[in-house]
């Protein structure tokens, strides 16, 4: 009806063979190969139907003699239209692929701005906060000049009361206007408390709506993204043709069975995937399976067995393909990287670390080149589009027994869990599924672990790199800080762990392309942008340790000690002071002129801060609530551990009595507010390289 006559007298025949072995009651035992054979010339036939290039010639094979008439014919077609599921006739709507693409973008930028209200609502909670903190100091303040107003009023009423009976002392104005003045003051300040409680339960219901919004937000998202899902199985057949055809030219027989074919992948993944999975197939057939008289010597089943496993875990999709041939020959692995210099003579690598060495760029073992598979290179270039994807591929053997290849991808490339850090003075993105712990060290364990440039976690050994050094940023110093975050990181077999600056927190992100300019240089896995507009890279750390190391090997690393690390690190200096504004503007100050800066608004805080970092200089002011600058000073200069840190006193309480008895409890300099700056970072700079006692 169509006018694909070629397609129909394929068709045709394969039915009539059928037929004809039907009525025979005998089935040929190369019936099924013809069959696969006819079929898949039928797909090729379609293949240039679709695309509208011409086709060969075909010749019909002679059919088999068969019962087969035009009135058989008939009815098989009415059978087979009868059979048609009622499912395929619900309505459809088709909707092109840019289009959906185009929405789950416009998704992900709705989210980015919802991630930048979420940010500003952060910034304006914490200034509610600090003015909450403001008002309690400035009503304590006011009652104080309240109370100071009232003692002088009684000591005028006194003097008063000797010298001029005939005047009320409240008749005098200046006493009347400072209690005006105070009253004034503290209906102001009633005022402000009440305006700063009105915003903070504007500020609740702001986050409650925009909660409400982002799980709207969230849904959205993954209904469009389930818009792009497609089951796994769309591309069984063509894995099947595969297996059919390589086994076919190398004379072995092999069967595939796939499990989980209504596993659903995103589109744009799926598609990725099908070239590096065609590879692993014909190596499977090539390399894996032995011929079918090796595979009967060792007790085996004449046909190879392949199988491929897909399964949702978590947000990822693992897919397993496994046979059940020869095994990978780990000793053929070790002399070909010994002889590719790959692997020094006298290193013993285990196992694992050699079936890694196939993914090496350039690696094969193959004694000859051929069209199926290997042809000197592909299981890097299988590597390496999968990480593309975000994924990670990891490959286990037992000889004799078969070969597994596990492949981890993302259930889609819209939307993944990144959790952000800072190294040095720019923010990264590493997708969570990499991290499997997060540790906090002191500066003692930090220490330990650099001296051993491993850290030891259930039983796996994680090489330790300061993060900048594998960007090779050699400028950059760890920040002095009272923990040190450490990440715990793996990929495929290998593992490494990430010494960051700060440690961000999880988010979830929007993927953008980055472009054909970053697409294939290694560690790079995409980019996200902030709610702040700011462009992040996303990074695969451990792809970028194995440009240090002996590819699949731990290699003695090349960072520094971190002692030297830390020496060379920017001095720390505390600020110790109630009033946030001078906290902020001190900070400032000492930022630009390079200084590593710890605040603490209190003497207790500042004391908590001591126990796990020793600043170079103290800035203390003396009139702080619950322990005041006196106190302070009395408890450093007692403990053994931070007695010698130099204090610079600023305050203002200038009197002779204050200075001296700061200068009796060991404060170095005693400044009065305000202060010179160039007078106090010269101090400073003194205490800090050592002219100064």
């Amino acid at each position: 009806m169509a006018g694909a006559m070629r397609l129909g007298e394929l068709t045709h025949n394969m039915e009539a063979q059928v037929l004809a072995a039907v009525d025979s009651g005998h089935l040929p035992p190369d019936l099924f190969d013809t069959l696969e054979n006819e079929f898949d010339r039928m797909g090729d036939v379609l293949d240039h139907l679709r695309h509208g290039t011409p086709q060969e010639p075909f010749v019909a094979p002679a059919a088999p003699s068969s019962k087969f008439t035009p009135a058989t014919q008939a009815a098989t077609i009415a059978a087979a239209l009868t059979a048609e599921p009622e499912a395929a006739a619900k309505a459809m709507l088709r909707v092109r692929a840019d289009i959906v693409d185009r929405l789950v973008n416009e998704a992900g930028e709705v989210s980015i701005a919802r991630s930048r209200i979420e940010g500003e609502m952060q910034g304006f909670k914490r200034s509610l906060f600090d003015l909450t903190e403001s008002i309690n100091r400035l009503r304590s303040q006011l009652r104080e000049i309240e109370i100071q107003a009232e003692s002088q009023m009684q000591s005028q009423l006194s003097h008063a009361k000797e010298s001029n009976a005939d005047f009320d002392p409240l008749e005098f104005d200046r006493f009347t206007r400072l209690q005006e003045v105070t009253r004034m003051m503290a209906e102001s300040v009633n005022d402000v408390a009440s305006v700063q409680h009105n915003l903070l339960k504007n500020l609740d219901e702001t986050e409650a709506a925009l909660l409400a919004q982002s799980r709207m937000t969230k849904e959205l998202q993954q209904e469009l993204l389930r818009t792009r899902m497609v089951p796994f199985g769309s591309i069984s057949e063509r894995l099947y043709r595969i297996v059919r055809q390589t086994s076919k030219e190398l004379g072995k027989r092999a069967s595939l069975d796939i499990i989980g074919e209504q596993v659903e992948l995103d589109r744009s993944v799926l598609e990725k995937i099908t070239a590096p999975f065609e590879h692993l197939l014909r190596n499977a057939i090539d390399h894996g399976l032995e011929s079918q008289d090796m595979r009967l010597a060792t007790g085996k089943q004449e046909a190879g067995s392949i199988e491929l496993q897909v399964r949702q875990e978590g947000n990822e999709i693992l897919i397993t393909l496994s046979d059940d041939g020869r095994g990978i020959d780990l000793d053929r692995i070790r002399a070909k990287a010994v002889e590719q210099g790959l692997l020094p003579e006298d290193v013993q690598a285990t196992p694992a670390q050699l079936v890694e060495l196939i993914f090496a760029q350039g690696f094969s073992t193959a004694t000859e080149i051929t069209q199926v598979s290997g042809r000197g290179i592909g299981m890097d270039v299988v590597r390496n589009e999968i990480a593309t994807l975000g994924g990670r591929v990891e490959a286990t053997s037992e000889a004799g027994k078969g070969t597994t290849f596990s492949i981890y991808l993302p259930l889609t490339l819209a939307v993944t869990q990144a959790v952000l850090v800072r190294s040095g003075s720019t923010v990264y993105a590493l997708p969570s599924t990499m991290v499997d712990q997060v540790q906090e060290l002191k500066a003692d364990a930090l220490a330990d672990v650099y001296q051993k440039q491993d850290v030891l976690w259930q039983g796996n050994h994680y090489p330790l790199y300061y993060f900048p050094r594998l960007l090779d940023d050699s400028e950059s110093v760890p920040t002095v800080q009272r923990y040190t975050t450490i990440m715990l990181l793996h990929s495929g077999a290998q593992r490494v762990a990430v010494h960051v600056d700060e440690l961000i927190g999880n988010r979830e992100i929007v993927v953008k392309n980055i472009g054909p300019q970053l697409a294939r240089v290694p560690g790079i896995a995409g980019a996200t942008v902030l709610g702040n507009g700011k462009v992040v890279l996303i990074l695969n750390p451990v792809q970028l340790a194995q440009r240090h190391d002996i590819p699949g090997l731990i290699a003695q690393q090349t960072s520094e000690p971190v002692a030297e690390q830390l020496a060379a690190a920017a001095p720390v200096v505390m600020i110790v002071d109630d009033s946030l504004t001078v906290r902020k503007i001190t900070s400032k100050l000492l930022t630009r002129e390079g200084y590593q800066v710890v605040t603490a608004k209190d003497g207790v805080d500042a004391l908590q801060a001591l126990e796990d970092v020793t600043p170079q200089v103290m800035l203390v002011d003396i009139e702080m609530p619950r322990m005041d600058g006196f106190e302070l000073t009395k408890n450093v200069r007692s403990n053994a551990k931070t007695s010698n840190i130099p204090i610079i006193m600023i305050t203002s309480r200038t009197a002779e009595k204050h200075r001296n008895y700061a200068q009796e409890l060991g404060v170095n300099v005693y400044l009065g507010k305000p202060y010179q700056e160039e007078e106090l970072l010269g101090y400073i700079s003194g205490f800090v390289k050592g002219s100064l006692h």
